[in-house]
């Protein structure tokens, strides 16, 4: 080393190592050691390939590297198509194969316009539940959790290539990779993006297996949503409810309607129904006690809830006073604002009255029901209840990892899209298309799904397609079930390519606009040949005209387009373009 390099102080240690080793390049670049150099220029590039975050050994995927010489394509089988819903032209879409495939097309069809994706992916575990190029990743392997990243790796950068700007990934995962997928998810969608780590309660109590080994370790009652989105600050979440602990809140204590006007503890005292409830389980009739009466009685309970925007608490008002009010607020009235009442106290200060309809919602817990509620934050309670019927849901058994109907609802509800088009790329049983087509029959939601699933021991066919067939009766909907092929490229060495490709752009097309093409509202042409060879009564009218871009349109059949209010859509940007060129 040079005697004139003096080390000057360093925000780190890797800084200080990265100037020296570059010293030591300047030196062997003057001594034309070319030699040295190559391997020191080397080295600096892998000091500054990572300042922070999580490193591992990368592992090629197999099915990655199949796409070097195989096109993914879509066919579908018209034989599990459902039309579930006749008076309607929207379609969900159940897609067969790998799911790294069915990514690589869904970048082709809705790069930027996923709303939700949920995803719950194998938790490599070690217990044959994650499998990385078709074996079984055991405890034993030393590279068990470099597989599981890179597997996930692959597949949450097209993740959020696929969200809307405004999109939101939800991703189920327990302890086992926790800490792996928040470093691996904060890198890919950026640590500023991190909305929540969500805990699941997904056991309560000790009893069989669970109870023999208490002593051995701490028992395991709950798994974790990880939560990301791709724009925080425009986000505007719906909140859940639970149950309140205490049926009443006793800060409640002033009754008015149209015609009363008094203290709670009145009101109760001169109410016959609370007059005989109380004397029958030997209570004062006070509203220290509403909580237990309602508790005991269920007409108490109906007559508390039915009279909750009757009820109120004395607030102090800080915002500025609403114009329109000030005479009748100056003269000492209370005047109602929407649902509450501000006045002024006989201080003079601003006051209003804020209702126990407020906390009354319809709750989001396991027994739904009208309730005093608190907001649920992180911690998403008494999904245990859900555990014990989730093997029944939809109709059809999945051994393991079956997520519960209301996990997913919940999801949804909280992301407040109710037009969502909603993403789960390892859709095992089917829980995330189920929920969509239960919620949107609950708030009269226009979800839409796509689901991808592989089809290791028919998985697809005989549950995830067959729970979408059970719930029909009760959820009708329609669905699409395309299966993943392959277009081999040597065997197009020319433009053939291009003409073989082109016999899979009509389920992409179908993909992309959720629509059926055997709807007569619906055409495709993907040549000049087919188009000049249609007449007038071959343009259906108030159609969708899709085209592929290299076709243009004559004054003639322009004309016709605009008599018949047809609308043109233009295949975008040709499918499979890039996949010809790489």
């Amino acid at each position: 080393m040079r005697e004139d390099f003096i080390e000057r102080p360093r925000k780190n240690e890797k800084e200080g190592t990265i100037a020296y080793v570059k010293e030591l390049l300047k030196q062997a670049r003057e001594d034309r050691r070319s030699e040295d150099v190559d391997k020191l220029e080397n080295l600096v590039r892998l000091l500054n390939t990572k300042k922070y975050g999580l490193i591992w050994e990368e592992h090629a995927e197999w099915v990655n590297e199949e796409m070097k010489t195989k096109i993914p394509v879509f066919v579908e089988d018209e034989s599990k198509k459902i039309v579930g819903s006749p008076n309607s032209e929207d379609y969900n879409f159940l897609l067969e194969g790998d799911n790294l495939h069915s990514l690589h097309l869904l970048q082709k069809t809705h790069r930027g316009k996923i709303d939700i994706i949920y995803i719950d992916p194998p938790y490599n575990t070690g217990n044959k539940d994650f499998k990385y190029n078709d074996d079984y990743v055991d405890q034993e392997d030393s590279f068990r959790h470099s597989k599981w990243l890179s597997f996930m790796k692959n597949r949450l950068e097209i993740a959020k290539e696929l969200l809307d700007k405004n999109g939101l990934i939800f991703i189920s995962i327990d302890d086992y990779e926790l800490a792996q997928l928040k470093l691996l998810a904060n890198e890919i969608f950026g640590e500023e993006n991190f909305i929540a780590n969500i805990a699941v309660e997904t056991s309560n109590g000790l009893f069989g297996v669970k109870a023999k080994h208490i002593n051995k370790t701490i028992v395991k009652s709950k798994d974790y949503v990880l939560v990301y989105a791709m724009s925080p600050s425009k986000i505007l979440f719906s909140p859940l409810y639970s149950q309140s602990k205490k049926l009443f809140d006793t800060h409640f204590t002033f009754y008015k309607d149209e015609e009363i006007e008094m203290p709670l503890s009145q009101f109760i005292r001169e109410n016959q129904l609370f007059v005989k409830r109380s004397k029958q389980i030997e209570v004062s009739n006070t509203v220290q006690n509403i909580h237990l009466l309602m508790s005991y009685f269920e007409d108490i309970n109906e007559f508390i809830i039915d009279n909750a925007e009757n009820i109120y608490r004395a607030r102090d008002y800080t915002l500025k006073l609403p114009d329109e009010i000030l005479e009748k607020y100056n003269n000492g009235e209370k005047v109602k604002v929407n649902d509450i009442y501000i006045y002024q106290n006989e201080k003079g200060s601003p006051m209003y009255l804020y209702p126990f309809s407020r906390l009354v919602k319809n709750t989001d817990d396991y027994f739904s029901k009208v309730a005093s509620s608190v907001i649920v934050g992180d911690l998403w309670k008494g999904f245990n209840e859900d555990m014990g019927n989730v093997g029944k849901e939809g109709g059809v058994k999945l051994s393991n990892g079956k997520k519960p109907l209301r996990l997913i609802k919940n999801i949804l509800k909280i992301s407040n899209k109710k037009d969502a088009t909603v993403l789960d790329f390892f859709a095992g049983s089917g829980t995330t298309g189920h929920a969509v087509e239960q919620l949107n029959k609950e708030d009269g939601g226009k979800r839409k799904f796509i689901i991808c699933t592989n089809n290791e021991n028919n998985i697809c066919e005989e549950i995830t397609y067959k729970r979408l067939t059970n719930i029909q009766e009760e959820l009708p909907h329609n669905l699409k079930y395309f299966k993943t092929d392959f277009v081999v490229k040597e065997e197009f060495p020319d433009v053939t390519l291009e003409y073989e490709l082109l016999n899979y752009v009509t389920p992409l097309v179908e993909l992309e606009f959720g629509v059926d093409i055997s709807n007569p509202k619906v055409q495709v042409i993907l040549s000049e040949d087919q188009l000049d060879k249609m007449d007038e009564t071959d343009f259906v009218e108030n159609s969708t005209l899709f085209f592929h871009p290299e076709i243009f349109f004559n004054a003639g059949q322009e004309k016709i387009l605009r008599d018949k209010n047809i609308t043109k859509q233009e295949i975008p940007n040709y499918y499979f373009g890039e996949d010809m060129w790489t």
